[in-house]
């Protein structure tokens, strides 16, 4: 080492000086921000059906996130939030880097806990510990919540998820579902990245605000292919878009390298119904999938084992810099 030193004095200082301005700036930026855990009454149900018909009777749930908010001497300021739904995986790093990233640009971000808040870790092969409408019913729950925090704006708050949470961001929208929870507060703009299009709406009333998806071509977890007839079929106020990254599959926004997760599902070869009532229906038989065993029956029709995610770091690069300008032109006007 002392031999190296001796060499290369001003190669070592300018990497130790690089370090420290690094530290520097991390600790600074951490120190510019206030973090809070939020905690909010949601509820159980396991079908989009129980929340259209019989939200009351529910089981309650205490669940909870963190809010982070930048930390300065005007205390009456209003941000834009923007909420984080984690996929099937849970939490993983780039939907952190994400967050990091709106942070750094003036947004306040809120990191939905559902599965923590439910001692879940993950829902990889079942789906049916931590449901799509648990999910959507807490990002509301916390959206009346945050609403009244005196450093929200309530009127420019979006959402954004990946995977299950990309089902959250984009069925957030379904009208039917979502009057039925609250028609007091709104989402201004919703960002799902490969969520499920494999679930086609008979009611085709979303939302007015702004919803893109971002997915991967050859995503064999949540396939691209039903989104584009997806979009077609509820663009009716041309407010919704689609962006298919050429090469890439799921998760490829991570940095993470292609692996292939024999215990999740393929839902390439579904294509299933939702009826106005909020009822998933199974391929062929048009069964409601209202309950894990009648999913797990329905998933036997078209469900295989095994699929493939990854980063795709062109994909990646595109992914984050969409979603910001995203952000920014929603949020910020």
């Amino acid at each position: 080492m002392y031999f190296l030193a001796k060499i290369y004095p001003k190669i070592i200082m300018k990497i130790i000086c690089k370090i420290v301005l690094v530290l520097i700036f991390n600790v600074s930026f951490l120190n510019s921000q206030i973090q809070q855990e939020i905690y909010f009454e949601s509820a159980n149900p396991f079908a989009m059906s129980d929340v259209i018909n019989d939200l009351d009777n529910q089981t309650k749930h205490e669940v909870y996130g963190i809010l982070t908010i930048p930390n300065d001497s005007l205390s009456e300021t209003k941000y834009p939030l923007i909420i984080g739904v984690a996929g099937s995986l849970a939490w993983r790093d780039h939907h952190y880097e994400y967050l990091d990233m709106y942070q750094q640009a003036g947004f306040a971000t809120f990191e939905l806990k559902s599965f923590k808040s439910r001692d879940v870790e993950s829902t990889v092969g079942s789906q049916v510990e931590v449901t799509t409408a648990m999910m959507i019913l807490d990002a509301y729950r916390a959206l009346e919540k945050l609403s009244q925090h005196p450093n929200i704006d309530k009127e420019r708050v979006s959402i954004t998820g990946w995977s299950l949470g990309g089902a959250v961001s984009l069925f957030s929208g379904w009208l039917p579902i979502k009057n039925a929870i609250t028609k007091d507060v709104s989402f201004a703009s919703h960002l799902p990245i490969y969520p499920p299009c494999f679930v086609d709406p008979k009611n085709t009333d979303f939302t007015d605000a702004p919803i893109h998806i971002l997915i991967g071509e050859i995503d064999n977890w949540t396939p691209a292919k039903p989104c584009i007839e997806f979009v077609k079929k509820i663009n009716k106020k041309g407010n919704v878009g689609l962006t298919i990254y050429p090469e890439a599959h799921h998760s490829f926004d991570s940095k993470s390298p292609l692996e292939q997760n024999e215990d999740g599902l393929s839902f390439k070869d579904c294509l299933f119904k939702l009826t106005e009532d909020g009822d998933v229906l199974m391929n062929y038989l048009s069964l409601p999938m209202s309950s894990p065993f009648m999913q797990k029956i329905g998933f036997l029709f078209c469900v295989e084992k095994g699929v493939t995610l990854g980063g795709n770091p062109v994909a990646r690069e595109k992914a984050f810099k969409f979603a910001l300008d995203f952000m920014e032109e929603t949020l910020k006007k």
